[in-house]
C-alpha cells in the first residue's frame, strides 16, 4: 500500500503530507522535550559546550568498511565523534572517542546497554529515553537531543530541536557546530551500501555486516534500517553551506569515499 501511495502521489506533496503528520506528532511531545527533568540537564550540559573547542577541528567517524584502510592510530590525541557501534573498534585500538553520538531507535533500542557503559559524553535522540530506567541517577544519563525526521534544517545550536537529515553523521556535524570546531572531518563515511532496498525499511540481518567496519556491527539477527542517502545528502548540503557562511571547513578524509558534498583530501596529509 506505501509503494503504491508513492507512484501515484507526488513527492513534494507526499513530503508536505509526513511533514505536516510528524509536526502533528510532536505537539504532544514538547513539553517534555524541554521540561522533563532529563532534557533540562541536557540542555544545562550543552549550554556549557557551547563555543569550548572554538578554533579546533574534530575527526567525525563513520562506520564505513574504508576505516580497515584508515590509520586510526593517528587519532589518539585528535578530538573524536564516534557513532553507532563504533565501540566495537575500542578494545583493538586502545583508545575511545572523545564523545559518541547515536540517533537512530533501532540500534538505541538494542544496544543502549551497551551504549550507557561508554565512558565518554554520549549524546543521544531524546525519544530514546524510553530505554532506559526512569531511576538512572542525572549524572548518569546521556545527553539527550530533541531530534526530528522532518523540517529540513541546520541548527547551529543543538539546544532546541535539531533535524537527523537521514544519517547520525548529519546530527554530529550539527554537534560539532554547537562545540565551535572551526573543521569537521569525515571518515569512514563511504556512503556506499551493498545492500540495496527502499530507503528506511527495516530489515534483518541474515549474517556478517558487509557495509560497515566490523562484520558483528549489524550482525546475523540484529535489525537496522536501509539507508536513505538522498536525504542524508541535503542535510549534508546544508551542513557545508551553514559551516562555509561561519568561515569554517566541513572536509572528507574518507579513503575511497562516494559522497561528493565536501571538498575531499588525503588523509594522512592531515598529520
Amino acid at each position: 500500500m506505501k509503494q503504491t501511495l508513492k507512484s501515484v502521489i507526488p513527492t513534494p506533496m507526499l513530503q508536505f503530507a509526513r511533514n505536516t503528520y510528524d509536526t502533528f506528532r510532536r505537539i504532544p511531545q514538547l513539553p517534555s522535550a524541554y521540561f522533563h527533568p532529563w532534557r533540562r540537564e541536557s540542555m544545562r550540559r550543552l549550554t556549557e559546550l557551547k563555543d569550548i573547542h572554538k578554533g579546533r577541528r574534530a575527526f567525525i567517524i563513520g562506520n564505513g568498511p574504508s576505516l580497515k584502510q584508515t590509520d586510526l592510530t593517528k587519532l589518539k590525541n585528535e578530538f573524536t565523534f564516534g557513532m553507532n557501534r563504533i565501540y566495537l573498534l575500542f578494545p583493538e585500538l586502545g583508545f575511545h572517542t572523545t564523545y559518541f553520538c547515536a540517533t537512530n531507535d533501532l540500534v538505541i533500542e538494542q544496544f543502549h546497554k551497551d551504549i550507557l557503559e561508554l565512558p565518554m559524553p554520549k549524546f543521544l535522540a531524546w525519544r530514546s529515553h524510553r530505554h532506559f530506567s526512569s531511576n538512572l541517577q542525572l549524572s548518569n544519563i546521556p545527553t539527550f537531543l530533541y531530534t526530528s525526521y522532518t523540517g529540513p534544517r541546520f541548527s547551529p545550536d543543538v539546544r532546541g530541536r535539531v533535524w537527523e537529515g537521514a544519517t547520525v553523521t548529519n546530527v554530529a556535524l550539527q554537534i560539532a557546530f554547537h562545540m565551535g570546531f572551526e573543521q569537521a572531518i569525515l571518515i569512514g563515511v563511504d556512503h556506499n551500501f551493498t545492500s540495496k532496498g527502499d530507503a528506511n525499511k527495516t530489515v534483518v540481518s541474515q549474517g556478517d555486516d558487509p557495509n560497515h567496519v566490523h562484520p558483528d556491527y549489524f550482525g546475523k539477527g540484529i535489525k537496522w534500517q536501509l539507508p536513505d542517502l538522498d536525504t542524508s545528502e541535503i542535510g549534508y548540503a546544508f551542513a557545508r553551506d551553514a559551516y562555509q557562511k561561519a568561515g569554517r571547513k566541513v572536509l572528507d578524509a574518507t579513503i575511497g569515499g562516494k559522497l561528493t558534498i565536501f571538498p575531499k583530501v588525503d588523509y594522512n596529509s592531515l598529520f
